[in-house]
């Protein structure tokens, strides 16, 4: 079964959840067929790339955390790092990097090499990529009707990239309808001849050539030398939970810092207090995740001994003011995101997060490969030295991340959201209110939500609120010094949210965002 935006509680062959209906129904169907929530995910991931190619796509990032019985859970790091040809010269002349264009396009694409890294662990391969990209495939070659996301971000859109090469052939005629042969034909090649095959010979020397012609950075050895790797996920303990996110360089310690400094609050559900007590814990987090947050190898800080230290926690908690808004700095980016959960019955839980950061990344889309090309580089800093600084082979800070709960009594929720600095409160006022306030999955992600700070390409830092927030709420908030803008009451900038828990008997629930065109696909 498929339920927009809805939860299928009960469910026990597999679930997907993604933020657009036809990908987690492709999804659905590999686990139906007898596949793994890891290919379950592949394949609703490489769908995305088709239905909702503004947002994800085998030509951005991707980060994977994934739960087996009886198992640590892992973190699989799909992180393109800057081109070797990358250097200060080629931006002379400009404050920052341009945010569209060739020159935007200054990152490997480390999506598909995340594919390959998940489906090489030990049983993670059942049904093989032939069957795992056809629905893709499929999509792609056929066509498919426009989602109304889409549909409203080509129209917000077109005429900022109508001038980037390949954008206007690819998505500024598409009638309502998005057609992709060329991407078909790439993915095709990457079932024939393997994964490794976007990286290295085969699809690999098309990309090359693809990238040099339009002007992109990224060369032929860049693609040959990248790697994902699986780590350790960085972990929180609460008090009745284990709670994991995605590591450096993603905002994963962000998320997960939050949720500490929260653990403890003792606020009645959506009031004043708790709205403001998940604001403030955020401020103290983005404070510290802008200093030290980055590329692992330039980092000083350990963030994971940061977070087993209750005595800095305790010390952290103690500046947040229950009654006043502590002044906000400036903080990252916008981002644009899809975020999948999947479970099977075999007990293997996946939270996954892929994007191309812009809607429409740089809005390259290569001519051969029909693939669209993220712009994650245009975070980094035009300086010599620091936080994020520009530098060939570095990785990019990444706003990316996902999250996965261990409950002391069995259940394991996957959940996560696109959104930009968006994630990590969405992230705590959904679990806040299903591990905290006992609400449903499909209550708990569709209640009005808030965001400090900036996502889709907006440079405000206000606290901007939902209007279906209560109006004794927002009173409070303004009082307490916030600076509050009201936004609409299902707004997309609030991000597609979503989560999957599978419980210690086997059954599991799941949901998506009615902000979203998606939802739960389950058997």
């Amino acid at each position: 079964m498929v339920g927009q935006h809805v939860a299928g509680m009960g469910a026990r062959g597999g679930m997907v959840v993604s933020p657009e209906r036809r990908a987690s129904e492709a999804g659905r169907a590999v686990l139906e067929d007898g596949g793994t929530a890891i290919e379950a995910v592949v394949a609703t991931a490489a769908a995305l790339g088709v239905s909702y190619p503004h947002m994800t796509g085998m030509g951005g990032d991707a980060f994977w955390l994934v739960q087996r019985p009886g198992e640590a859970p892992l973190a699989i790091m799909g992180c393109g790092a800057a081109a070797e040809a990358v250097n200060l010269n080629l931006y002379a002349g400009r404050e920052t990097i341009p945010t569209r264009g060739p020159l935007a396009a200054n990152t490997v694409a480390g999506a598909v090499s995340s594919w390959q890294a998940a489906l090489a662990l030990p049983g993670a391969a059942k049904l093989g990529l032939h069957r795992v990209l056809r629905d893709a495939i499929d999509m792609a070659a056929d066509g498919v009707e426009a989602a109304p996301g889409l549909r409203r971000t080509i129209d917000a859109k077109s005429e900022e990239l109508c001038g980037v090469p390949g954008w206007a052939g690819a998505f500024g005629a598409a009638n309502g309808t998005i057609r992709n042969v060329r991407l078909a034909r790439t993915m095709e090649m990457l079932r024939t001849k393997g994964l490794q095959s976007f990286y290295t010979n085969g699809i690999a020397d098309e990309i090359a050539q693809d990238l040099a012609e339009v002007g992109s950075p990224v060369s032929a050895d860049d693609l040959r030398f990248h790697r994902a790797s699986v780590e350790k996920p960085l972990t929180v303990r609460l008090k009745d939970c284990t709670v994991a996110s995605s590591p450096p360089p993603t905002q994963g310690f962000a998320s997960l810092l939050i949720l500490a400094l929260i653990d403890e609050l003792d606020a009645e559900p959506e009031s004043f207090e708790q709205v403001h007590g998940i604001v403030e814990a955020t401020k103290v987090a983005f404070s510290l995740r802008n200093r030290e947050i980055h590329d692992p190898a330039y980092m000083t800080l350990d963030a994971q001994a940061l977070l087993n230290d209750a005595g800095k926690l305790s010390r952290m908690k103690a500046r947040i003011d229950p009654a006043k808004a502590a002044a906000w700095p400036c903080g990252g980016g916008p981002g644009d995101t899809t975020w999948i959960g999947a479970a099977d019955a075999e007990g293997c839980v996946v939270s996954m997060i892929q994007s191309l950061y812009f809607e429409f990344g740089s809005g390259v889309v290569l001519p051969r490969t029909g693939i669209v090309w993220q712009n994650r580089g245009t975070s980094f800093r035009l300086a010599e030295d620091g936080w994020n600084a520009l530098a060939p082979g570095r990785r990019p800070f990444h706003t990316l991340n996902s999250s996965l709960a261990q409950f002391d009594d069995g259940r394991t929720m996957a959940f996560g959201t696109m959104g930009g600095e968006g994630q990590p409160q969405t992230q705590a006022a959904i679990f806040t209110r299903y591990a905290r306030n006992g609400l449903g999955l499909a209550v708990a992600i569709a209640a009005p939500r808030w965001l400090l700070g900036r996502t889709w390409g907006d440079e405000t830092t206000a606290l901007r609120v939902e209007d279906r927030v209560g109006a004794n709420v927002v009173d409070g908030l303004r009082k307490a010094g916030h600076a509050v803008q009201m936004t609409d009451g299902y707004s997309d900038i609030m991000g597609h949210a979503g989560a999957v828990v599978r419980h210690a008997d086997g059954a599991l629930d799941g949901a998506g965002d009615p902000r979203s065109d998606g939802g739960a696909a389950w058997f």
